[in-house]
């Protein structure tokens, strides 16, 4: 069986297309945030995982890393008085720590540094299935306009 375009042929260089993609991802982002009302974990985050796609691991962790800070947080909000900028801070800076754990000790990669942290406050805000969803939506189709441009070079 003959593939029209080679598989190897969908991997984007990194450098090349970051900002492309943040770019593409905000307008995107910014579609689905006023047709439907739903974030996919902030303006960047679609982006950011359009390039990392291909990388399951990567992206299955970032999720991962994402549910246990909204967790961590979710649990730490029956004991302290967190709302608004101090409860995104938190999310973010409990990610920023459960990602460092998983990159220097587990040598585990993930996505970004903050992204983790902005997809947990965004799963605070919509539930979990709902952004998960969205993010993987969102970034699935800035990675086909990235594919477009790439073939095309457009």
């Amino acid at each position: 069986m003959s593939f029209v375009f080679p598989v190897d042929s969908f991997i984007l260089p990194y450098a090349q297309y970051v900002y492309l993609a943040i770019g593409v991802g905000m307008l995107v982002g910014l579609i689905f945030s006023e047709t439907l009302g739903v974030m996919g974990g902030g303006l960047i985050v679609p982006g950011y995982f359009a390039l990392h796609l291909q990388d399951f691991y990567a992206v299955s962790i970032t999720f991962s890393i994402g549910v246990l800070t909204f967790l961590i947080v979710k649990f730490l909000s029956n004991y302290i008085i967190v709302f608004g900028r101090r409860r995104v801070i938190l999310s973010l800076l409990i990610a920023f720590l459960i990602g460092l754990l998983f990159r220097d000790f587990l040598y585990m990669e993930y996505i970004g540094f903050i992204i983790p942290g902005l997809i947990a406050s965004w799963m605070d805000k919509q539930g979990i299935i709902r952004t998960v969803s969205v993010v993987v939506i969102e970034s699935s189709i800035v990675h086909f306009f990235l594919m477009l441009i790439f073939i095309y070079s457009i």
